[in-house]
This record gives C-alpha cells, sequence and structure tokens, in this order.
C-alpha cells in the first residue's frame, strides 16, 4: 500500500516487545516479548514482583509506580524527595550511561579503560566548569544546589546498592570489568561537553577558506549558509594561514566529543585491555551527509485554543539528537508537594526539560547563537608559558592534575594552561603560536539544560519568561501553552557581544577582540498569543527582520531552513482551509516525510531530456515523483544518492573551482539549490542544465551496484537503515552486538524532512533525528503522547530496553498517562523507597 506524506499515527501499537536476559560472559537468549503498547495490564504483559530499596537521603518514603513503556512515576513526600527518588530511578534504569557520561565529563576514563584514554582525559578537563562554585550555584536558582545534592544522593543510594548486590549491575561493567563510581553534586553543573555548541570547528574551516583567498572566499559561500547575509571578513592581525586546522579540530572533539571506543583485535573483548578512543568515527564527524549543521535539530510548535478541535492549546516538541542504545532522553514523572512535572531530560541530570507541570508546558528546540569564539596567540620566544596581551607579555595559568590510569601503580601528571580567554586546546612554542577556547557555556550558570530548573515549576508565562532569563547554553527556542489557553515563544542563552567584529573568523588574543559583556534576555525578541494562532520553530533564523537583535551578531549560522519551511506551509495550508488542528495533526507532521528541497530541484528537471538511456530512465523516475522520502520509494533512493554526492560535487566544482571545492566541502543545502536556482553568472543556465543531466549516471550506476540492475525494485529503505547503536557495539563479537544494538530497519525521511533522518555518508545507515516525540493535549493530559527510542532502560536485559523502537518505526507513539488514575491503570511495577542510613 502506498504511504501518505503524512504518515498515519495511531493509539495502537503495532510494535513487539523484545529483551534479552543474560550474563555477558554466557550466552545470551533473546525473548520475544508478546503484547500492545497501550491498554490496560493483561496476560501479555505481566505485571512485574514489587520490591522496596532503602535510600539514604530520603526523609519520607516514596513510590514509584513504573508503567508499561517504563516510565518511572515517582511520588515523594516532600519536594528534595523527589529529586532523591529521581537520581535513584534515573540509576536504575540507565546506570551505565550515566556513569560513562559522567567518567568522561570529569577526564577519568584512563583510570577504568587504560593508558590510551589519557590524552583525552586530560582535554576533558580542560573544558571543566573550574569558577567559583558559590556563584555558579546562586546561577540557576535559590535551591539549585540543594537539587543536586538530592538527585546525587539517590544516585549513589544506587550505587552501593549493585555494589552491595553484584546481580543488579548492568552487563556493561562485567564486559569491562569495573565498578560504578559515587558522584558529587558538583559533577552536575561542572560537566559542560555534552551541550550543543558553535562555531570554533566553522571558524577554523572559514580561515582555512580566507587563506586560498578568491577560490576559498566563493567556497565558503557554498560551504555555509548565512543568515542575515553577512561578507565576513579577516579581522585585523590575523594570518588565516596559521590556523593548523586538522589538529585544532581534533584538539577541539577531543575535549567535546562523546566517548567512542574502538577494537585493536578481532578477538571478543572480555577485558579493557584492547579499548581505545576512536578518534575518527564521531556523531559529529559522520552524521551529516551534506548539510554541516543538518546532524542536529529539533522542531517545536504550540497552537492557540482557538485553532485546535480541542479547544485547548496543543503542544509538540521532537528534539532531534545522535541515535544511540541507550536513548539521551530519559522520561519520568516527579510527583510532591509543590511540584508535578513529567516529560523527558537527561538521565544524568536531575529535572526534566521538555514536558509540563499540570499548569503550563514546554518544549524546546535549538536556537543558533554563537556563544564560541577561537582565540590565536603570539608567544614569547623566550618564555612559551607567556603569550602578547596588550602590549606585554601575559603568563598563562597552568594547572596540574593526576590521572589514575588502569595498569599503572603511580598516577600520570598532565598539566591545562590556561588563557584570559579560556583553554588552550593546541600549542605550538616552535611556531611562537597558540589556539584557545573562549566560550559562554563555561561561565557561570551554564551548565546545559540544568536551567530547566526554575522554568519547569513556574506557573505562569511571567515566572517562565524570568526563568529563560536566567538560561545558559545551550541557545535554545522554547515555546509554552499553559491552561488557561496561553501561548508562547522565547528564545534564551548567553549571547556574547563583539563590539568590533562579527564572530565569524578567528581572532588574534592580543586584546584587540574582547567581549564587552552579554546580552540581556529582554533583547531578544518572543512572542505571546500571536494573532497567528500558532509559533512554529525548527532551528532556522526565526528573529524578525525588524526586530532589533537582527543586527546585533546574535548569530549567523543557523541550521538548513528546510524543515522549517515544510512544517510553515502545513499550518499556513490548514488555516486557509478553515481547518482545526487535532493532537494527531501534530503526530504526522512530526512524521512528515517531504523534502523542500527536493521539490525544489525537481521543478529544475521537470523540462529536461535525454537521449542517453540511463540518463532518460533517471528522468522518468524522478519527474514523476513528488518530493516524499518514503522508504519504499525507488525515486527517493535515486534523488537522495544523487543530490548528496556527484550532483553536490559537480555544484561545489562549478561554484570553487576546482582549487575552492575541497575547502566548500561537505556544502550547503541550501546554497547549492540556490546556485542551482539562480546561478549568479557563476554558471549559464544551459550550464546548469547540462550538470543536471551528466550528474544522474553516476547515481544510477551506484544504486545499480547496491540494489541491482532494475530500478522497479529499488527502496529508498533498501539503503536508508535505522540502527541504534551502543557505544560498546564496535569492540565486541557479533552476537554480543546484536544484544546490545538495536533495530536495522527500513527508513524514511532525510535530514531536510520533518521527520528528520540524518544518516552517514559512507552507508546511509541512520546516524540522528527525533529519537523522543511529544504531543501534548493541554490540560487534558492524559491524552498527551509521546515515544522515546529505542527504550526506557539502558539496561539490556530490561525488557524496556528496546520495546519503544518498533513504535517509533512507524510513527506510532504511547500515552503519556498523568493523573493517578491513568498512571495506576498501566503500571507493571511497583517499588517502595524508604528513609535509610
Amino acid at each position: 500500500m502506498k504511504r501518505t506524506n503524512l504518515r498515519p499515527a495511531s493509539r495502537r501499537s503495532l510494535g513487539q516487545r523484545h529483551s534479552f536476559r543474560a550474563t555477558v560472559l554466557a550466552s545470551l537468549t533473546v525473548l520475544v516479548l508478546a503484547g500492545c503498547a497501550s491498554g490496560p495490564p493483561d496476560a501479555k504483559t505481566p505485571t512485574r514482583p514489587s520490591s522496596s530499596f532503602a535510600v539514604p537521603g530520603l526523609e519520607k518514603p516514596a513510590e514509584v509506580l513504573v508503567d508499561r513503556w517504563g516510565v518511572p512515576h515517582l511520588y515523594a513526600g516532600t519536594l528534595y524527595d523527589a529529586f532523591v527518588a529521581q537520581g535513584f530511578i534515573a540509576a536504575r534504569d540507565r546506570l551505565w550511561q550515566m556513569d560513562l557520561w559522567r567518567k568522561r565529563g570529569l577526564g577519568e576514563m584512563a583510570k577504568d579503560f587504560g593508558p590510551a584514554w589519557v590524552e583525552n582525559d586530560r582535554a576533558a578537563r580542560a573544558v571543566l566548569y573550574r569558577g567559583d562554585m558559590y556563584r555558579e550555584w546562586l546561577a540557576y536558582g535559590s535551591d539549585a544546589k540543594r537539587v543536586a545534592e538530592a538527585f546525587t544522593a539517590g544516585v549513589n543510594a544506587y550505587v552501593a546498592q549493585v555494589r552491595a548486590q553484584p546481580s543488579l549491575l548492568p552487563p556493561e561493567f562485567a564486559l569491562l570489568g569495573y565498578q560504578p563510581a559515587t558522584w558529587s553534586p558538583e559533577d552536575v553543573v561542572r560537566i559542560r561537553h555534552h551541550g550543543l555548541t558553535l562555531n570554533f570547528t566553522s571558524e577554523i574551516d572559514r580561515a582555512r577558506a580566507f587563506c586560498a583567498g578568491g577560490p576559498g572566499i566563493k567556497a565558503d559561500w557554498l560551504r555555509r549558509e548565512l543568515d542575515p547575509p553577512v561578507n565576513p571578513r579577516v579581522p585585523q592581525g590575523l594570518d588565516p594561514c596559521t590556523i593548523p586546522a586538522a589538529e585544532l579540530r581534533a584538539a577541539y572533539m577531543r575535549a567535546t566529543e562523546a566517548p567512542q571506543f574502538s577494537k585493536t583485535n578481532t578477538k571478543l573483548v572480555a577485558t579493557t585491555a584492547s579499548l581505545r578512543p576512536d578518534a575518527g568515527s564521531t556523531d559529529q564527524q559522520q552524521a551529516s551527509q551534506g548539510d554541516p549543521t543538518g546532524a542536529y535539530g529539533s522542531n517545536n510548535w504550540v497552537i492557540s485554543p482557538k485553532l485546535t478541535s480541542t479547544g485547548r492549546p496543543i503542544l509538540a516538541n521532537d528534539p532531534h539528537r545522535a541515535h544511540g542504545a541507550p536513548s539521551l532522553r530519559y522520561m519520568a514523572h516527579l510527583s510532591a508537594p509543590g511540584m508535578d512535572v513529567i516529560g523527558a531530560g537527561e538521565p544524568f541530570l536531575p529535572g526534566l526539560s521538555i514536558g509540563h507541570n499540570g499548569t503550563i508546558a514546554f518544549g524546546l528546540t535549538r536556537f543558533y547563537m554563537d556563544q564560541e569564539d577561537l582565540y590565536v596567540y603570539q608567544l614569547n620566544p623566550r618564555n612559551p608559558n607567556e603569550y602578547r596581551y596588550q602590549g606585554r607579555w601575559e603568563p598563562m595559568v597552568r594547572v596540574t592534575e593526576r590521572i589514575a590510569v588502569k595498569g599503572e601503580s603511580a598516577p600520570r601528571e598532565v598539566v591545562n594552561t590556561f588563557t584570559r580567554h579560556g583553554p588552550v586546546l593546541l600549542s605550538e612554542p616552535g611556531k611562537q603560536r597558540a589556539f584557545a577556547l573562549r566560550a559562554a557555556w563555561l561561565e557561570p550558570g551554564m551548565a546545559p539544560y540544568f536551567g530547566s530548573m526554575d522554568y519547569m515549576r513556574a506557573r505562569n508565562w511571567d515566572q517562565f519568561r524570568a526563568a529563560m532569563n536566567r538560561w545558559g547554553a545551550p541557545g535554545e527556542n522554547q515555546v509554552y501553552a499553559d491552561t488557561g489557553g496561553n501561548v508562547g515563544w522565547i528564545p534564551g542563552g548567553l549571547t556574547p557581544i563583539r563590539p568590533n567584529w562579527d564572530g565569524l573568523m578567528p581572532v588574534p588574543g592580543d586584546g584587540r577582540y574582547e567581549w564587552s559583556g552579554f546580552r540581556n534576555g529582554d533583547e531578544l525578541p518572543s512572542e505571546f498569543n500571536p494573532a497567528r494562532g500558532y509559533v512554529v520553530t525548527a532551528n532556522e533564523n526565526n528573529i524578525p527582520p525588524d526586530h532589533p537583535a537582527a543586527k546585533k551578531g546574535v548569530g549567523y549560522e543557523w541550521s538548513d531552513a528546510a524543515r522549517a519551511r515544510r512544517l510553515k506551509e502545513l499550518f499556513a495550508a490548514k488555516v486557509a482551509a478553515g481547518s482545526r488542528f487535532s493532537v494527531e495533526d501534530s503526530e504526522r507532521m512530526q512524521n512528515d516525510i517531504v523534502a523542500t528541497p527536493a521539490q525544489r530541484l525537481l521543478k529544475l528537471l521537470s523540462g529536461l531530456r535525454s537521449d542517453d538511456a540511463q540518463t532518460a530512465t533517471a528522468l522518468r523516475m524522478l519527474q514523476g515523483w513528488d518530493g516524499t522520502m518514503d522508504r519504499d520509494s525507488a525515486a527517493a533512493a535515486l534523488y537522495e544518492v544523487w543530490s548528496s554526492k556527484p550532483l553536490r560535487a559537480a555544484v561545489l566544482k562549478a561554484g570553487a573551482g576546482d582549487a575552492g571545492t575541497a575547502l566548500a566541502a561537505p556544502g550547503d543545502n541550501t546554497r547549492m539549490v540556490l546556485l542551482l536556482e539562480n546561478p549568479f553568472g557563476w554558471v549559464t543556465n544551459e550550464q546548469r542544465d547540462a550538470l543536471l543531466l551528466k550528474t544522474l549516471p553516476a547515481a544510477m550506476q551506484e544504486l545499480t551496484a547496491k540494489l541491482g540492475p532494475d530500478p522497479a525494485v529499488w527502496k529508498w529503505g533498501a539503503l536508508h537503515r535505522a540502527e541504534f547503536r551502543h557505544p560498546l557495539g564496535g569492540v565486541v563479537d557479533a552476537s554480543t552486538r546484536k544484544k546490545l544494538d538495536v533495530g536495522d530497519w527500513p527508513m524514511s525521511g532525510s535530514s531536510f524532512t520533518p521527520m528528520a533522518a540524518t544518516y552517514r555518508a559512507s552507508d546511509y545507515k541512520l546516524t540522528s533525528g527525533a529519537s523522543f516525540r511529544m504531543v501534548l493535549d493541554v490540560g487534558n493530559w492524559d491524552a498527551s503522547r509521546v515515544i522515546n527510542a529505542p527504550g526506557q532502560s539502558g539496561n539490556p536485559e530490561s525488557p524496556n530496553y528496546r520495546d519503544l523502537a518498533p513504535l517509533w518505526l512507524e510513527g506510532r507513539y504511547v500515552p503519556l498517562v498523568y493523573s493517578r488514575a491513568a498512571v495506576e491503570k498501566e503500571t507493571l511495577e511497583r517499588i517502595q523507597l524508604t528513609p535509610g542510613k
């Protein structure tokens, strides 16, 4: 059956639950769990035995009801007991993931994984928050420290449980041969590497392009769209040819990337001796097939009651991040005196950043403000630990630390150096130069997403807005709705003021280029109950052109606007038709697979003909297609291979020439479509048409080699496969990898469809997109819908490790139950938490 452009979502599940129970050193047995993903518990989804734990840090007993989808509903006797319970239950579900996050962030990988990680640990420590903790805690709100203390008390209570009962330990610890660490409250806020950041690496690439002069400047135009349009300038005193691009990029990624493991031999890994950091396969490096910002993004919108079929606001959010097993997002429900909030956050942080509290609802996407700069220094030839600043030699701050290393009796000493601007990522004493990162996210109050601590407890727009004025990192678009029928949008984030440059290039660190503070949050635009009745954001530049912030250098490098364009088309069409929006409409829009860039290129192909048989076949396939990236579509497969490889390469060469092609790669999708639509004198229309035709055979040949000679049986999903890879999937044997990784299914969509599905260029495997989706019926909370893939649990032995992935694949949802009665109906497991010593 042919799928429509907006794939139907259902309130019933067609998926199956899967689990496996095993130990890592024995054979693991896959169990197929039957049952529906909604509806009351029955024989197919048996309730689980109740359990009880003593939890030090609790003041009063607490109860946890775990629903059939693995979502814990935490009922606590005091406000802070809710966070103790959250830490305990999050650790129960995601202990290995949380422990790895902490270990990576604090630079403690070598302690358990060996000497290959020492340099990564040193780099991670360079980007830890090192400021005054008193100021740090106050930046988030009056009780931020107490919340973190409560949360980490809960985590540590579960760590103590698994140490006392090894049977509770997730299998990864046994596989790697180590124990989980205990936490301190400061760990929650000092670790900063997990927030999405920009534009340090873009500055490196732009300097490299400008070093080449004319060809490079043309290449940079193709490499990145800048919005609002601006012509980057080389800052006075900077020689762009002195920027060691590869070395700086590697240093930045070493400090900020998620851990990537590689195997140095072909044997099954049973110890950590052969684990190594893999510097060449990060999600950030491989995720996007073309658009440099296509790998990560999000969609959200909010709809006024006057436009909905429910007569209540609807709020929808699907944040896009790197896919993996387990999911980055973790759902929970925290109910206590003064707070009753449900939704999703990240398992290693207290609170929730996406969801509702029974009165207001909230959801986020990235707002691409520029929070980073690369500073270049001249070093003192007589003392490489001094740099020139305002006409004198200023000493760097040297911090010596000791790193414990597995297998070594004595810790290793490492040194990080800091200038007044930030950590030195690369020093070249022989060339008398050094390079440092200045990042707003290293300022007080900038722990990623921890700013949600205030807004998740707001009760109205004024309180929500006040909380967003304190939001630090990353830059976010927040949509808002409340039970009074109000809707709104407000961006937030700490925006540096650059008085004499645009932030698009590296700058000398000699004192000529200094931030002059940060912009007040009130300087950013916002909307409350807009006349149009809705707000949509999808990481595009959504600052109104006539707003003062449009000319204040908030940021120039935004995500490709294709998703935003398509969503706004859908909204405008429905409003024009006089139709009202339902919850199901938002589900369909989150799963929309129409690519507007494809539709634009198809218009250019409409009148073209060819005498070459292979080219003619390709034209027939594309000219009869509507731009829907369906997994069963042969035309979608042809378009994606053609546009991302031979066409992209040809456009880069036509636009930048042979000398500039490598500097333009991978190329910005919007820029390439614009060049083809309006050649701007770079090529003629005739040359453009010839380019379109001559690049089609290469795509046909690749598809023939991969999918066979008959185009009638080609399918986009045969190439574009959805999988959720475990961090250890690449270092274990095939049998164990099957237990850790989730899925290998045909997948619709692309980077440029609202249902974002970014893939790895080398093999078209899915790397990022919306693992979490939420649609809230504001006020009728039990009618809200959610999905978190591959599942709620991070323990491969849990039935909730992979049960939601098949539903996610089909664009389906499960209820986000909120009322106690609805929660009781869906409860499969009860856990009693009692105060412990």
